[in-house]
């Protein structure tokens, strides 16, 4: 299929289209900006401006995914801010449905983005997707939003209204703001800790929207929560003992209300949701319970990082090593070619660090230099590589020549496994400015080594799945 995609460099959006591409589909991005949209995305999806005609991408859709919404925790919800997160989401919905129904050949699905705040606060009455809405101001623009979406359906268009829950993923959404007081031992409830709240692992969540584009059984409103139900308060907990840490400081109304206004009832209502369509369909969630989602994105793909020993040619400086490895079900030919475009960079780079290739890229081999700019922390730095080695289909290693590390080497190596791939990464590294940068190692460079590798690793099973 083509699907068409907006939101698509959002924290959904991102995750997938990687499990779009593994499916097989072609992705064309409706984006504001073609050059950010192009460092996060890749070079596979075909991209089409905001400004452009809208028409022309819709004729030859198979499948519309509208994920567009300014995120809802952006600021109060003054008048302006109001206007911003309906336009965000109304008038975007209302925009793809015009050039619907203009279209000669129409996409045969459109599924749309909504949120479990269409039941509005319900304390723990149960609520499936047949029990009335809510009347507060997210209820309300839930209500219009699925509304715009539902006109296409006389057009002929099969509409899936998708009701998500918090999203929990590594790297973005409401978990990336949740982690750091509670890794720091100040976690704790939300308010009164007694309210439900729905919430689904990232790649569940993705994998519900690719099931919905190609079974047509799939239709009208969809919870998009997992199956286990969770108040605030055996949230914390379950997060705490992940974490090992305590979960003992709650975060009190008042000051949420202080804070956001009236925007703190995306945190402060309850809804205790049931996936009720997606359990009579059958829809078999990757991450059911709470433990199991946290555990594997706090956890993530092993990642070991210790004092450099044996080094290889062209390491000879290094202080530290980081490994890792990865079983990869695809066969050895896709997924070297993958690696081995400079332009896939962005893609299994975390948003936070805003990648971006300067200039062109040029063709991979043994001497070839990539330029790009990236954010260490807040600070932007401009770093270039050196492909040292290049052995197509076997392995490849590039060295920095200018960039945040005293020294920096990394190679990739590739090895089939029947139908599988078994890739191993090694980076051999020095951090600047001697013992405050082995201090620095400790305190925060380890760590945030550690998410990057962990992210691609995500982005890994999004786009080929692992063994």
């Amino acid at each position: 299929m083509r699907v068409l995609v907006t939101g698509a460099t959002g924290f959904i959006g991102r995750a997938l289209i990687p499990r779009l591409h593994r499916d097989g589909h072609a992705v064309v991005a409706w984006v504001r900006s073609p050059a950010r949209a192009r460092g996060l995305l890749g070079p596979e999806v075909e991209l089409v401006q905001v400004e452009a005609a809208l028409g022309a991408a819709i004729e030859g859709a198979d499948a519309v995914v509208n994920l567009a919404g300014e995120p809802l925790l952006g600021g109060r919800w003054t008048a302006d801010r109001r206007k911003v997160l309906e336009d965000s989401r109304i008038k975007v919905t209302e925009q793809l449905v015009r050039a619907v129904a203009g279209a000669r050949t129409r996409p045969r699905v459109f599924i749309s983005g909504s949120a479990v705040g269409y039941y509005g606060d319900r304390a723990d009455e149960r609520l499936a997707e047949a029990s009335s809405g809510g009347d507060d101001f997210l209820a309300r623009l839930c209500r219009q939003w699925e509304r715009a979406a539902q006109d296409v359906e006389p057009l002929g268009v099969r509409v899936v209204l998708l009701r998500t829950g918090v999203v929990l993923g590594r790297a973005g959404g409401a978990l990336a703001q949740m982690l750091p007081p509670f890794q720091l031992g100040l976690g704790g409830a939300v308010g009164s800790g007694t309210q439900y709240l729905p919430w689904i692992h990232l790649h569940d969540l993705v994998k519900i929207i690719a099931v919905a584009l190609v079974d047509d059984r799939y239709r009208g409103p969809m919870n998009g929560v997992a199956p286990e139900q969770a108040t605030s308060r055996t949230f914390a907990r379950a997060l705490g003992r992940v974490l090992h840490r305590p979960d003992l400081l709650p975060v009190p109304a008042p000051a949420l209300k202080a804070i956001f206004g009236e925007a703190a009832t995306v945190l402060l209502a309850s809804q205790r949701v049931e996936p009720r369509a997606l359990a009579q369909l059958e829809f078999a969630f990757d991450f059911p319970t709470l433990t199991a989602a946290l555990e594997d994105i706090v956890g993530g793909a092993p990642v070991a990082i210790a004092p450099a020993r044996s080094r290889p040619v062209g390491a000879g400086e290094a202080r530290y090593e980081l490994r890792t490895r990865t079983v990869i079900d695809a066969p050895l030919d896709q997924t070297f070619a993958f690696f081995s475009k400079a332009a896939n960079l962005g893609v299994i780079t975390p948003a936070a660090m805003r990648f971006s290739i300067q200039g062109q890229v040029p063709p991979m081999a043994a001497g070839a230099r990539i330029d790009y700019r990236v954010r260490v922390g807040p600070l932007p730095v401009h770093w270039r590589t050196r492909i040292t080695t290049w052995e197509p289909g076997r392995r490849f290693a590039d060295l920095q020549e200018k960039g945040p590390y005293r020294f920096w080497w990394h190679e990739h190596t590739f090895q089939a496994d029947g139908p599988r791939t078994v890739m191993e990464d090694r980076v051999f590294y020095t951090p600047p400015l001697a013992v405050f940068g082995r201090l620095a190692n400790r305190v925060f460079i380890r760590s945030t080594l550690r998410k990057i590798f962990q992210y691609r690793g995500d982005v890994i099973r999004l786009r080929f799945g692992v063994a």
